[in-house]
């Protein structure tokens, strides 16, 4: 299908340009904006050839002010999809901050209760005279890294064993 469209647009090129050239004696006002558009710089050339100094400058800038409009109307679409997009990423990205804390306030919770029953079991250690390796008497290690978390556990699982 888009091999027939070429093929039609490159008939109407064809048909502007014959009209066009038909034309060429009288004012500027004859040709179409969009056919303005279409035609490649040789055949406005063409076209052009024949006319005024003053109808062409004014011909060739109405195709200039026409090309710059398509090209800030372009731009303005751009920029409108790239906003739309950054604000999705954004809001992808916010809430993604949000498991994450959701997710750090759990674990958390669950430190605290690892810390609770550790110091219980000290205490029950201590009270029935229950001697602990050094590795568990040794002061707390606060946890700021979640590797740390996992290596403190791997000590006091290694240490139950033994």
């Amino acid at each position: 299908m888009s091999g027939e469209s070429i093929f039609l647009s490159q008939v109407k090129n064809e048909e502007s340009v014959a009209r066009a050239l038909s034309e060429a004696a009288g004012s500027p006002k004859w040709m179409s904006d969009d056919e303005l558009l279409t035609l490649s710089v040789k055949e406005l050339n063409r076209i052009l050839k024949g006319m005024s100094r003053e109808e062409v400058i004014k011909l060739k800038q109405r195709r200039r002010t026409l090309k710059n409009r398509g090209y800030a109307a372009n731009c303005r679409e751009k920029r409108i999809s790239q906003k739309e997009s950054l604000e999705t990423e954004k809001h992808q990205l916010k809430a993604e901050v949000d498991r994450l804390q959701r997710e750090n306030d759990v674990v958390k919770m669950e430190l605290s209760a690892l810390k609770s029953k550790c110091d219980a079991l000290e205490r029950f250690a201590e009270l029935n005279n229950i001697c602990l390796p050094m590795v568990l008497t040794a002061p707390p290690i606060t946890a700021t890294h979640t590797s740390v978390i996992v290596k403190k556990e791997q000590q006091y699982s290694h240490a139950k064993v033994s």
